[in-house]
């Protein structure tokens, strides 16, 4: 008698320690996890859905629900759920739920827009456009090929980090202009690094330390600094460019080491097109394919040069 109940006291105190554990197991979140995830609370409702609650392209939810790993593609119905209310205006509100800043942004900024696109001097333009794509079609591409066969691509790589390097100062400066002192920090440690251990530049040994270059220039500068772009330009033997970045370009040319060890005009300008011949060398395929697939060339590479100096102002 006395061993039959020292034997059920022992049992009942197993239990108890089992339960014990199961509880704090369970607050800790070792079985709550398990719990919650069969938990019906997580499936999202399925109520009766109107013709505009959702589109013709939202996928329908499965007949037992969807978890929330299916939640998680569509944010929006979890971040607007209210657990308080009915399924059927967890959807309407779903539907109605306005869109995200950056989409307000695409939607303002969508091609076609002639205020955006400012082009008083389109005639002009159009003109240098066509004169700019031949020259680079019968002179600039031919020479660039030509010299791709006297030189190798590895050698064009070097020579090209080595203009790299030596115009770092410009990106630094406007860096520190524009308040991005990291920006500037990296590019001081990148000049460092590349002429050290990348022998004077020729190597991009800094991005081994995951320092990329900055892309800051004085007409994002003059940006940042509320200066509107002005109207669209383009001129012989230059890139697009607005009024405003066609004066950031000259004030960059100044801060441009190789003006103060290179004085001379025709040793600079000799400097200045064989940078060009090894760039274009470098992007022979550039835009082989895109003149066939765009019906105005033209207005196709303006608009995306505004949009992308207005994407670098706000980075």
């Amino acid at each position: 008698m006395h061993r039959a109940l020292i034997g059920r006291l022992r049992c009942a105190a197993a239990a108890l320690t089992v339960t014990i554990a199961v509880v704090a197991l369970g607050g800790c979140g070792g079985l709550s996890n398990a719990v919650k995830t069969e938990s019906p609370l997580l499936t999202i409702p399925q109520p009766p859905m109107s013709s505009n609650a959702l589109s013709a392209s939202d996928p329908l939810p499965s007949a037992t629900g969807e978890r929330v790993a299916t939640a998680i593609e569509a944010p929006a119905a979890v971040s607007i759920t209210d657990d308080g209310g009915d399924g059927g205006a967890t959807e309407t509100l779903t539907a109605q739920a306005p869109p995200a800043p950056s989409e307000k942004v695409e939607t303002e900024s969508a091609p076609g827009s002639d205020d955006e696109d400012y082009d008083p001097w389109e005639k002009f333009n159009e003109k240098m456009f066509e004169f700019n794509r031949q020259a680079d079609r019968f002179v600039l591409k031919p020479v660039a090929k030509v010299y791709n066969q006297i030189m190798p691509e590895p050698f064009q790589v070097l020579i090209g980090n080595g203009f790299d390097n030596i115009s770092f100062v410009p990106r630094m400066v406007n860096s520190l202009l524009q308040g991005k002192w990291g920006g500037a920090s990296r590019e001081l440690s990148r000049f460092l690094i590349n002429s050290t251990a990348g022998i004077g530049g020729l190597f991009d040994a800094a991005k081994y330390w995951g320092l990329e270059k900055s892309r800051e220039d004085f007409g994002q500068t003059l940006g940042v600094w509320g200066v509107s772009p002005g109207p669209f330009l383009i001129v012989p033997f230059m890139e697009p460019m607005t009024v405003r970045d066609g004066i950031g370009k000259g004030v960059d040319s100044f801060m441009n080491p190789l003006s103060y060890f290179i004085p001379f005009f025709w040793v600079g300008l000799s400097l200045k097109l064989g940078e060009m011949v090894n760039d274009r060398a470098l992007n022979l395929e550039l835009f082989q394919g895109f003149e066939e697939s765009v019906v105005d060339l033209y207005s196709a590479v303006r608009h995306g040069y505004l949009r992308r100096r207005e994407q670098l102002i706000k980075e």
